[in-house]
């Protein structure tokens, strides 16, 4: 099955035009299918900041064969790692922002 893992990441002390919030999107196939409390690990998450994000919600599509999982959102604290730097980590790992036009399709 196909999985598709979302978050949302934003900070509240960066808030401006440029920094709303970004939603980020991995894909894999997987015969696992998460469920919602299960904790979700990634070598692009930052110990920091998480060492797992919860499953807050699982929607299936069982036509398309894929699985759409939301994760806690993530809203940055500290100034440990700013929130684009946070961002082009977890790009490094494969994860990829989700376009609005994109977003309204899914």
């Amino acid at each position: 099955m196909k999985i598709n893992l979302g978050i949302f990441i934003s900070s509240i002390n960066e808030r401006n035009e440029n920094n709303v919030g970004k939603l980020l999107m991995k894909t894999f196939e997987s015969d696992i299918r998460p469920v919602k409390g299960d904790i979700i690990d990634d070598p692009g998450f930052h110990a920091d900041y998480h060492n797992g994000y919860e499953v807050v919600k699982v929607t299936i599509n069982y036509a398309s064969n894929e699985c759409f999982v939301s994760l806690q959102p993530l809203v940055l604290e500290s100034e440990k790692m700013k929130t684009e730097t946070y961002i082009e980590r977890l790009e490094e790992y494969g994860w990829r922002i989700v376009s609005k036009e994109e977003l309204m399709n899914i």
